[in-house]
């Protein structure tokens, strides 16, 4: 038997039913007006992002060519004539391709980002989206994850392989390390490097007292020089030993942050301007021309904002490991990378 409504005299299915429809419309509403974007949004504009073909041969050459190609190469010239060709991987090969994939990857990076930003500006989209209902904060934030999505896994892809090459198909630890011309057993911490230089103070003319001086260092001298000798001990050992498994983790965090900032970089610039071509030149000015020049260049009265350049901010974030092993560098610190550009500071870095 039908229940009847008291208030309307109708059943009670057919009295509830408007409010259920009206509850399932609010919550579609709030749904399409929420600006936190949904997995389905997110998804899409990654398969949209996947359908092109071009962008997607560009950023995978960038990211992975590099490595994949000298990799490859040491590792077959090594196996056909091992005597000839040393072993693939080296700290300064390990050095110099992760700064070059640092290099090349922002700029892929920072070219999809000005894509990603543009896609549905320029096909047409964007407005057709907008009047379905969906939160415009909602369609521009969905557009970070779809994007980061892609070129992370290829640079961690490609920053993996070159640590297996390291880790398994490179040079053996060295067992003594080269400073001041002088040869030192490796892994000296500064009390054992102080008695060490103690014992053999002939072998360190770079740490005479003055120019010129025939005498070998006093005591006095070493212990009081004890700090800085050990700097660059420390400093000189990060350049000729492969990295440990701890300092990779840290280069391959921070090869990730300048992927991802200079995507997001990128994804801003090229929303701002509603041009690709636009924003892809000028992130490319500032990453090979803009950069290098105020990383070397010393301002007056505007290195606080020198410092804000989002080159020069991730190249003082840049790991030991990864500084001190760049050939050419003027003693610790970042070394010199391709272009010759970021990997230099010429100005001081930020007061911590």
């Amino acid at each position: 038997m039908t229940e009847v409504s008291s208030a309307a005299g109708l059943p009670t299915s057919a009295a509830r039913s408007p409010a259920s429809g009206d509850q399932a419309g609010n919550t579609i509403a709030r749904r399409f007006a929420s600006w936190v974007p949904t997995w389905g949004l997110i998804a899409t504009k990654f398969l949209e992002l996947r359908k092109r073909r071009g962008l997607m041969v560009a950023i995978v050459l960038l990211t992975m060519a590099l490595p994949v190609l000298v990799l490859g190469l040491r590792l077959l010239f090594h196996a056909v004539d091992p005597k000839t060709y040393g072993p693939a991987g080296s700290p300064s090969i390990f050095s110099g391709l992760v700064n070059a994939m640092a290099e090349f990857g922002f700029i892929a990076a920072a070219t999809l980002g000005t894509a990603v930003g543009t896609t549905d500006l320029t096909d047409g989209m964007f407005r057709h989206l907008v009047v379905t209902g969906r939160s415009r904060l909602a369609l521009y934030l969905a557009r970070i994850p779809s994007g980061l999505a892609i070129v992370l896994p290829l640079v961690a892809v490609a920053f993996a392989m070159v640590c297996l090459v390291t880790s398994y198909a490179g040079s053996p630890q060295p067992t003594t390390i080269a400073v001041n011309g002088a040869t030192i057993p490796a892994g000296l911490d500064q009390a054992q490097l102080e008695t060490w230089l103690l014992q053999h103070p002939q072998q360190l003319p770079g740490f005479q007292p003055g120019p010129g001086a025939s005498s070998p260092p006093t005591r006095a001298f070493i212990e009081r020089d004890s700090a800085s000798s050990y700097g660059q001990y420390t400093a000189d050992e990060l350049a000729q030993e492969n990295p440990a498994v701890n300092e990779m983790v840290k280069i391959g965090l921070w090869l990730e942050l300048v992927i991802g900032v200079a995507f997001l970089v990128g994804l801003g610039l090229g929303s701002l301007l509603g041009q690709r071509t636009v924003a892809t030149i000028l992130m490319i000015a500032l990453e090979i021309i803009v950069t290098p020049i105020l990383a070397r260049t010393a301002i007056p009265y505007f290195l606080d904002g020198q410092r804000l350049v989002v080159g020069i901010a991730l190249d003082q974030l840049r790991p030991a490991g990864l500084g001190a092993a760049g050939a050419g560098g003027p003693g610790p610190g970042p070394g010199h990378i391709l272009f010759g550009g970021r990997g230099v500071l010429g100005i001081p870095p930020m007061p911590t």
